[in-house]
């Protein structure tokens, strides 16, 4: 992980520029100190020469012989390079700077509990080879090369520090990054369930509920045929009605416009129009009455209510087997309620099973979408029933503001 982060590090810009002015520094250095020996005549000029030479050869060929860069790779080079540098310090005291680039060299390298003790002892052997040179030792002989190495350390150190803040920070953006992207993810997925739970609430209480009318209506058109063409006909043109009307429906829901029952009038008054259609086409007595004074309601309230009814009278054609369906719209104070009331076979409400099962057959639709409505709309549904008995079902909705419920209403219109 160290050796890792140490790569990752090597490879910022800043350390790239640092690293060549490093390089130049080295370079540098070595080439005064072999000219001010060529040039002040010394004895040992020469061997200054090839020392520099030799050191500035390892530390070229340092990149490629570290590639690996293990350990012991790099603490044999290391060692090596600073055996030069010690040859080097004490052929001439100008050997001295090149401790400078050696901490850095030493600090980037080493781990810190190998890199500390490696430059302090560098730091001592500059000291002594200075001081043996010039034969003393005073404070700037040790100021200096203690000095340099602080600097060394407080850099290396401050911009590993540095850097893993700003990773950190990195790592941070891109963790809020991706929750910013699930978060999308998700609201496009609930947005999807919704607008699919719409849909299916839609097509089993229009265009299903349509269908299974049209069947019935046929149906009883196949039987009528033989004796009685002229009802026949009658059944056939009902069910053609039954099948434009579906398709405005699928076309409206489409376009989540409201039902045309609502746009051409009040809410009573299109269930009104429900409980005739649905006596004229399955011939049960259906009755409907509206309790209390009719208030404006807001679009989505009056569409639940419809659709309830619709699913309601639905159910009791195909299930109940009964003979009269009462219906009921009662407007109060605070709330509105709706009641359907049949004389049928009854069921027992805890016994249904869930939509879409197996047990189900592949229907079941029915409660759960009354249900999902009322609840959209801080409503309740309830249903009463058992075997012989009938069911009652009741939906009660709560009213808005008398005040703000026409604007909602226009507002909500298409």
């Amino acid at each position: 992980m160290i050796e890792q982060a140490r790569t990752d590090l090597s490879l910022t810009p800043v350390v790239r520029a640092l690293r060549l002015c490093l390089h130049l520094m080295v370079a540098a250095l070595l080439a005064l100190a072999a000219v001010r020996a060529l040039a002040d005549g010394a004895p040992d000029a020469p061997a200054v020469l090839a020392t520099a030479v030799v050191l500035l050869a390892l530390y070229v060929l340092g990149p490629a012989l570290l590639r690996a860069r293990t350990f012991a790779a790099v603490v044999l080079w290391l060692t090596t390079v600073v055996a030069v540098w010690l040859v080097l310090l004490a052929l001439t005291q100008d050997g001295v700077w090149l401790a400078f680039p050696l901490f850095f060299v030493e600090l980037h390298l080493l781990p810190a509990r190998w890199a500390l003790p490696t430059v302090a002892a560098s730091t001592a052997a500059a000291i002594a080879g200075f001081a043996w040179h010039t034969h003393t030792l005073g404070v700037g002989t040790v100021i200096g090369p203690v000095l340099g190495a602080a600097v060394a350390v407080a850099v290396v150190f401050g911009y590993q520090a540095l850097y893993r803040e700003s990773e950190q920070r990195r790592r941070l953006i891109e963790e809020l990054t991706a929750a910013r992207s699930e978060l999308a993810a998700a609201e496009r997925a609930a947005g999807v369930l919704a607008e699919r739970e719409r849909l299916a609430r839609e097509i089993h209480d229009t265009l299903a509920q349509g269908l299974s009318s049209i069947q019935l209506l046929l149906r009883a058109a196949e039987r009528a045929v033989p004796g009685r063409p002229e009802t026949a006909l009658g059944h056939i043109r009902q069910a053609r009605t039954a099948a434009v009307d579906n398709l405005a429906e699928a076309r409206r829901f489409v376009r989540a416009l409201s039902p045309p029952d609502l746009e051409a009038g009040s809410l009573p008054a299109a269930l009104e129009r429900l409980c005739a259609a649905t006596a004229r086409t399955s011939g049960l007595a259906v009755h409907c009455q509206v309790s209390g004074a009719p208030t404006p309601l807001p679009t989505p309230h009056e569409v639940a209510l419809l659709r309830i009814a619709q699913s309601a009278l639905a159910n009791t054609v195909q299930h109940a087997a009964a003979d009269r369906v009462e219906l009921t719209l009662s407007y109060m104070d605070t709330e509105v309620a709706l009641d359907v009331v049949d004389d049928g076979g009854g069921f027992v409400p805890a016994e249904v099973p869930p939509p879409g099962s197996a047990a189900a057959g592949g229907s079941g639709f029915g409660l759960a979408a009354m249900r999902a409505r009322a609840r959209a709309l801080q409503g309740t549904l309830a249903v009463e029933s058992a075997p012989g008995e009938g069911t009652a079902l009741a939906v009660t909705l709560p009213c808005p503001d008398p005040s703000a419920a026409p604007e909602t209403a226009q507002g909500a219109a298409p």
